[in-house]
């Protein structure tokens, strides 16, 4: 039984897309959220930045995922580790959510900055669980998955 010390391709994507899952949902409803406490509940703009991102940090995800796999070669991820890779993707996220809702929402202003930091902490806690949760399915799992087809 071989002993993986790296995740495969396969399960970086299929990690991003369940966290994008997660994230999207996260980001239209903050953007309802603050959208609406701003006076200008828009659906639509939150269904625009929802699917901006999932498309758009999917990609930079993986980069991501790969990048942390070359750094973490022993296979042992531990919680001060995951929170290092947490704060590395908050902030190349939250960038780019506010990047993102300032131009879907036409204006960088306060409302495309309350978005982004009001996701910073929602996202934070989220991106942290999902990574320990993704953590206990033990590597070579979804590379099994992918060879018997």
């Amino acid at each position: 039984m071989a002993k993986y010390k790296q995740e495969s391709h396969a399960r970086s994507i299929l990690k991003g897309v369940s966290w994008r899952i997660v994230a999207t949902a996260d980001t239209i409803l903050i953007v309802l959220l603050i959208t609406c406490l701003n006076g200008n509940c828009s659906i639509d703009h939150a269904i625009k930045i929802g699917a901006a991102e999932f498309l758009i940090k999917l990609l930079v995800y993986y980069f991501h995922e790969r990048i942390w796999q070359f750094a973490l070669k022993d296979g042992v991820v531990t919680s001060k580790e995951t929170l290092y890779k947490t704060i590395s993707w908050r902030v190349v996220a939250t960038t780019m959510t506010f990047i993102i809702s300032g131009a879907i929402l036409n204006a960088y202003d306060e409302i495309a900055l309350y978005i982004a930091i009001t996701e910073l902490f929602t996202k934070f806690a989220l991106y942290y669980f999902h990574e320990r949760m993704w953590l206990k399915l033990p590597l070579g799992k979804v590379r099994k998955i992918f060879k018997k087809n």
